[in-house]
């Protein structure tokens, strides 16, 4: 029988400040970095904060944590660093809270499995976040994250320098725009690709409640880029759609009652990406396009499952409507879905759309160039999202093909372009 109390919810001084938004151009990682010292300063929480990382700590701007609270080492510091004349220099200590691991993966996967079950092993939970190359997560240590399922493991795994296209100049090894998919065949993995600030905060509050307030066994896989741009101010009301994994981000622009519509969908860092399909299409087609960012297909997928096996369980009762399908509703025109995923993962939910739904994504290896290139190599850049917008726009016989042909042609977009998923 496992005997662990509740821990208290995080203060709202932990994370209150993403809600506000910055013009500064920052990036979801160096937000996450931000947040974790929130945390581990938080009065309740912090002793209780496991940050473990496989030597990518100054990658991903944690250095600041070797300084404030030290990297655990049994017997403490035995050397001089080279760094020990840097204000934030390495420093281990016997009380030190990081665990450095060096680069090993599946001794980090072997450490946050440690901390994950200690709820139940010493009836002691602490909080582990697990920071790793997301290419290095379920596609290098699956079996190790299938054993932590098992043990009904809680923390988070953030898969940072995350999507295929985001990353740039270090080759096919770090290209990631899988593991979205492969994280889907773990049960009880809750997964996330948050755009924003907000997001994440509200994503990482959430798994801390659920997991060491409420007692949920299940654990968090969240994918964090490098990619820098502002942070919005979050909207009132949209906490539900956040966790749920979709929201209606921007109303679409007002172009006249006559303007045809359409529905732009997007995750991560290829949101920026949705944004400007949207301004590309309101000025050279005169289309109106909603924007929606969609943090987790997978998790609308589960609720679209599950509503859908209710009712035909329960053929008498008033059928349940998934959520997906409650904000994706038949009116609005067609939908776009871009991520820097394969086209599966937003293909998740296509069956409880309306149809004329498209999915864009990184299906194919991304060779190693500028995130501008690659995007126009995986046809997920503004242009090829409003031609898709607009084909479909055709499809469903809003607007002739000889108009579509025309309007496309503008956005210098190849029709004879190689299909990327067979180069």
């Amino acid at each position: 029988m496992v005997r662990s109390k509740p821990l208290p919810k995080p203060a709202a001084s932990v994370d209150q400040e993403f809600d506000a938004g910055s013009d500064t151009a920052v990036s979801t990682t160096m937000v996450f970095t931000r947040l974790l010292r929130n945390l581990i300063r938080d009065k309740e929480l912090g002793s209780r904060i496991v940050p473990i990382i496989p030597d990518e700590a100054r990658t991903f701007g944690m250095d600041p944590l070797f300084k404030e609270v030290g990297i655990y080492a049994q017997l403490g510091q035995r050397y001089s660093p080279v760094d020990s004349d840097l204000v934030l220099s390495y420093r281990e200590a016997k009380d030190g809270q990081v665990l450095e691991e060096g680069i090993t993966e599946a001794g980090s996967m072997a450490s946050l499995q440690a901390a994950a079950t200690s709820y139940a092993s010493h009836g002691f939970p602490v909080i582990p976040f697990y920071i790793f190359y997301s290419m290095f997560g379920f596609q290098r240590t699956g079996d190790q994250i299938w054993a932590l399922a098992d043990a009904r493991g809680r923390g988070f795994m953030m898969g940072a320098t995350a999507g295929r296209t985001t990353l740039t100049g270090e080759g096919l090894q770090h290209d990631d725009g899988h593991s979205h998919v492969l994280a889907q065949t773990v049960p009880n993995v809750r997964a996330y690709d948050p755009a924003f600030a907000y997001e994440l905060a509200a994503i990482v509050r959430d798994g801390i409640e659920r997991m060491y307030h409420q007692g949920d066994d299940v654990f968090y896989y969240i994918s964090l880029y490098n990619e820098n741009y502002a942070q919005p101010k979050k909207a009132d009301g949209i906490d539900e759609g956040i966790i749920r994994g979709i929201y209606r981000f921007a109303e679409a622009p007002d172009l006249g009652p006559k303007a045809h519509r359409a529905r732009l969908v997007g995750s991560g860092a290829i949101l920026q990406q949705v944004i400007a399909a949207r301004d590309l299409l309101a000025e050279t087609a005169g289309i109106a396009a909603e924007i929606y960012s969609a943090p987790s297909f997978a998790l609308l997928r589960r609720d679209a499952l599950a509503a859908e096996r209710w009712n035909r369980l329960h053929p008498q009762e008033t059928a349940r409507v998934p959520y997906v399908s409650t904000v994706l509703g038949p009116d609005g025109g067609p939908i776009i879905a871009a991520t820097d995923w394969m086209k599966a993962l937003p293909d998740m939910v296509s069956r409880w759309v309306p149809p004329y739904y498209v999915s864009l994504g990184t299906d194919g290896f991304g060779r190693s160039d500028t995130r501008e290139a690659l995007r126009t190599l995986f046809e997920i850049d503004p242009p090829h999202i409003a031609a898709a917008a607009l084909a479909e726009l055709g499809r469903c016989g809003a607007m002739a093909p000889a108009k579509v042909a025309k309007a496309i042609a503008t956005l210098d977009v190849d029709p004879a372009k190689l299909d990327p998923a067979a180069l």
